[in-house]
C-alpha cells in the first residue's frame, strides 16, 4: 500500500511483522522490521530502492497497482544487498531498459547477484539527477557504511534524505514515523543496529557525517531503509551517530560468562555483588551467554565501559560458546574499554589465560590477570571472588 510522506513522495516498501533473524541467522530482529522503498512522482517518476526477494512478486504488484510499471523513468539503488535489491530482477522483467542509478561498487554487486547487465548508471558523490519541478536528486557515496557499494540519496525541494541503511532500525511499524512510536522501543533497537552492524565503521561514520553536514543540506526528513522515518526533529539521530561513533560507553559493567556445573556462575554473581559493593552508581548487568542473545550482548558491550568475561576450563582452553562471542566482539573492532575475565577449573586452568588474549586481540584493555578458582567455589573462593569484583569497580 502507497503511503504519502511529504508531497509527491510516498513509501512502497514492506512490512515484515514475522522477521526473526537477520542475516543469514546472524542477527536478532525480535521486533521484526521493514523493507522501505520509496516512490517520487515529479516530472520524473522515481523509485528508491525494492523490497528483499521473498516479497518481490507482492511488492510489483503492489507497485503495478499505482503506476504503470512504464512510468517509471529512474531507479535509485542506494544498496545492492539483497534486503534492499531483492524485488529487482522481478521487476525489471517488466521495464529492462530503465535505467539503474548507483555506484560502481554496486553495479559489481548487482550483477553478481543477479547475473543481469541492465541499464547501470554509475554516479558519485555530488553528482546530480533532474526530476523536474526544480526538484533533483543529489547522490553521497557511503562506502563502507556498511558495504563497499553504499550511497545515499538526497532530494532538493522537498529536503528528504534518502540515508540507505545509516540511521535505520529493525523495527516492523505501520506507524511509519518517529514521532508515532514507542521511543524506548525505537532508541533500543536504533543502538542495537548501529552497535551491531555499523560499530566496525566507527572511524568511517564520523568522518562522513562531517562530510554530509558540511554540504549544508536543508534536512526535513529522514527516509531510512529499515525501520521508522525521521520527521520528528530528524537530526536528532544524526546527532546519536555521532555519540555511538566517538568509541561510545556508558558507566556500565557487564558481566558475562557460561558454565557447565555452576561454578563459574557462582563466581559471576560474586564479582557481580563486589562490583555493586564498590560502585553503587554503576549499572550493571550478568548475563549467562547460554541463555542471552548476543546481538543483545553485543548492544551490552558496545554500551559498556568494561566488560567481565568467564568460561571454565574445557580441554585445555574455553567453552566454544564464549570463543564464539568473542570472535563477534572482536569483530566489532570496540575501543577504548576495559576487560576482566575469570574461570573455574579441575585439572588444567588455561581457562582465564585463554580469555585474556582472546581480549586482548579483539582490543580491550586487560584489567589485572583475572580470576581463577579451582574446583567449585566455597565461601573462600566467593569472598575473593568479591574483591576481584571491587577491583574491576575501581579499575
Amino acid at each position: 500500500m502507497k503511503k504519502q510522506i511529504k508531497n509527491n513522495v510516498s513509501w512502497v516498501g514492506k512490512v515484515d511483522w514475522e522477521l526473526q533473524r537477520f542475516h543469514g541467522d546472524e542477527y536478532s530482529t525480535h521486533k521484526g522490521s521493514t523493507y522501505n522503498s520509496y516512490l517520487i512522482q515529479e516530472e520524473k517518476t522515481v523509485l528508491i530502492d525494492t523490497v528483499w526477494a521473498p516479497f518481490a512478486d507482492e511488492f510489483v504488484q503492489n507497485l503495478a497497482s499505482e503506476i504503470p510499471l512504464e512510468k517509471i523513468d529512474f531507479i535509485i539503488a542506494n544498496h545492492g544487498e539483497v534486503d534492499h535489491s531483492g524485488a529487482l530482477p522481478a521487476l525489471m522483467e517488466h521495464i529492462p531498459a530503465t535505467p539503474i542509478y548507483c555506484t560502481a561498487n554496486a553495479v559489481t554487486s548487482l550483477k553478481g547477484q543477479y547475473h543481469k547487465d541492465w541499464n547501470f548508471k554509475v554516479v558519485k558523490t555530488g553528482d546530480t539527477l533532474d526530476i523536474g519541478n526544480g526538484k533533483s536528486l543529489v547522490f553521497v557515496e557511503m562506502k563502507m557504511l556498511h558495504w563497499p557499494d553504499s550511497m545515499a540519496t538526497y532530494m532538493t525541494g522537498d529536503n528528504i534524505l534518502f540515508s540507505n541503511d545509516a540511521f535505520g532500525q529493525h523495527y516492523a511499524t505501520d506507524r511509519l514515523y518517529n514521532d508515532l512510536v514507542d521511543q524506548c522501543d525505537l532508541f533500543s533497537e536504533a543502538v542495537k543496529y548501529y552497535a551491531n552492524i555499523l560499530t566496525p565503521f566507527s572511524g568511517i561514520l564520523a568522518k562522513k557525517l562531517e562530510e554530509v553536514l558540511a554540504l549544508n543540506l536543508s534536512i526535513d526528513i529522514i527516509a531510512t531503509s529499515h525501520g521508522v522515518i525521521w520527521r520528528d526533529n530528524p537530526l536528532q539521530i544524526v546527532q546519536k551517530y555521532a555519540q555511538w561513533a566517538a568509541n561510545y560507553k556508558e558507566n556500565k559493567i557487564t558481566v558475562i560468562y557460561d558454565t557447565m556445573w555452576n561454578g563459574t556462575k557462582t563466581l559471576a554473581e560474586s564479582i557481580a555483588d563486589g562490583i555493586r559493593s564498590a560502585d553503587p552508581e554503576v549499572a550493571l548487568s550478568v548475563h549467562n551467554l547460554a541463555k542471552s542473545d548476543e546481538n543483545d550482548l553485543i548492544t551490552g558491550v558496545f554500551t559498556s565501559k568494561t566488560v567481565v568475561i568467564g568460561s571454565p576450563t574445557v580441554s585445555n582452553s574455553i567453552l566454544h560458546s564464549i570463543a564464539g562471542f568473542l570472535h563477534l566482539a572482536k569483530e566489532m573492532k570496540f575501543k577504548e574499554k576495559k576487560a576482566a575475565a575469570f574461570g573455574c577449573y579441575g585439572w588444567s586452568g588455561e581457562s582465564v589465560k585463554v580469555l585474556n588474549g582472546l581480549l586482548s586481540e579483539a582490543g580491550f584493555e586487560i584489567i589485572g590477570e583475572g580470576f581463577r578458582n579451582q574446583w567449585n567455589p566455597d565461601e573462600s573462593a566467593r569472598a575473593r571472588a568479591f574483591e576481584f569484583g571491587k577491583q574491576i569497580a575501581r579499575a
